[in-house]
């Protein structure tokens, strides 16, 4: 059997270096831990933590007709983005599922950035030039940028050392271009994943170890530590945000998602007179949360059940929350059974456990 040579981000060496316990993840050798699960996550929401997500991929769009492009891809309306600001997003496909899921960013005019999900790179990109009637270049550029999240309450504190740009100012989903380190044209992003405030800062790869060591040296009295792809998970799912592959993928809608506020009919995009149709009619199914009061964690593809033992829908996501204390997940139901305070059971190991349907975010920030 052919061994398939795994990628490696430009901090490879540094998690090796740290003691970060490595594996496989969208073809890459990511870390998945340092400490302990529990243990990063609880540091990126009381201090901060840094996570390399240098495996994202970057799509460069740009040229006349690359607004008309994204405009028929994403099913947000990207018309409302200038300058320096960002929007989620995602691409609908010609089923009624979703591409991918992704963040658009508006550079100047004529000028995008896509970043997509790591396993997807190459699906979206096959996706978006076959529709590229416009005109536009489409350029792939993952290889040659390195990403770090830094994340957490002090995240600001540690970043504002490093750079002039008043990050205090910079509002929710809005980025600038600037030096970060004496690293001139860094991309800053007031963006992130865990639902604490936050920064992703996007650098060429030769900077990569530079900007690594900056950080941490500038965090040295705020608690920092590298976080691994299991709290990244778990920090995301107790803010209820999806995740491509679990939550959504090519068979799920978008307004079945819960992502209706990032479909908006007032442009046409792909397929969009289908999903037009679906939410005057009504979607069958609905991405819900719940949480499990007794002994219990929900896995992804585990049963729901209802009251009589039918079975009314699938976990996509769960976990023991490392906030709550207790068992949480999220999972498509029938509609009827889609209530906020509806008691749904979760197979677990051929044992119904008692769950409660409950509105996300699990945890209010």
């Amino acid at each position: 059997m052919k061994t398939v040579k795994l990628k490696k981000t430009a901090f490879n060496a540094m998690h090796h270096a740290l003691g970060g316990k490595m594996v496989e993840f969208a073809g890459y050798e990511m870390p998945v831990q340092y400490k302990g699960v529990t243990h990063e996550h609880e540091t990126v929401r009381n201090h901060v933590g840094v996570f390399d997500v240098s495996h994202m991929g970057e799509i460069s769009i740009q040229g006349e007709g690359s607004l008309e492009l994204i405009q028929k891809i994403t099913a947000n309306d990207a018309s409302k983005l200038y300058p320096g600001k960002v929007q989620y997003s995602c691409m609908p496909n010609d089923i009624g599922g979703i591409v991918d899921d992704l963040l658009v960013y508006e550079i100047s005019k004529n000028d995008y950035l896509l970043v997509v999900n790591a396993s997807n790179i190459q699906k979206d990109l096959d996706w978006i030039k076959r529709h590229n009637s416009f005109g536009a270049e489409v350029i792939n550029i993952s290889d040659s940028i390195s990403l770090l999240a830094v994340q957490g309450p002090e995240s600001v504190n540690v970043l504002q050392k490093l750079t002039d740009i008043n990050l205090k100012e910079m509002e929710y989903y809005t980025f600038t271009i600037g030096e970060v380190a004496h690293i001139p044209n860094a991309l800053i992003s007031a963006t992130g994943y865990t639902g604490e405030s936050g920064f992703e800062i996007y650098v060429e790869n030769r900077y990569a170890a530079h900007l690594w060591d900056a950080i941490f040296e500038a965090g040295k009295g705020n608690g920092i530590e590298p976080i691994g792809l299991a709290a990244r998970d778990t920090l995301r799912l107790e803010m209820g945000y999806c995740l491509y592959g679990n939550d959504i993928n090519d068979y799920t809608s978008p307004l079945e998602a819960g992502l209706g506020w990032i479909t908006k009919f007032t442009k046409d995009f792909i397929y969009s007179g289908f999903l037009r149709i679906q939410k005057e009619k009504g979607v069958p199914k609905k991405l819900v949360g719940f949480e499990i009061e007794s002994k219990g964690i929900p896995r992804h593809g585990y049963e729901i059940w209802d009251h009589d033992n039918h079975i009314i829908g699938s976990v996509t996501s769960g976990t023991l929350s490392p906030t709550l204390k207790k068992g949480i997940g999220m999972g498509y139901v029938s509609i009827e059974n889609t209530e906020p305070g509806s008691e749904i059971f979760i197979n677990i190991r051929n044992k119904p456990v008692k769950a409660t349907i409950v509105k996300t975010p699990f945890i209010k920030k």
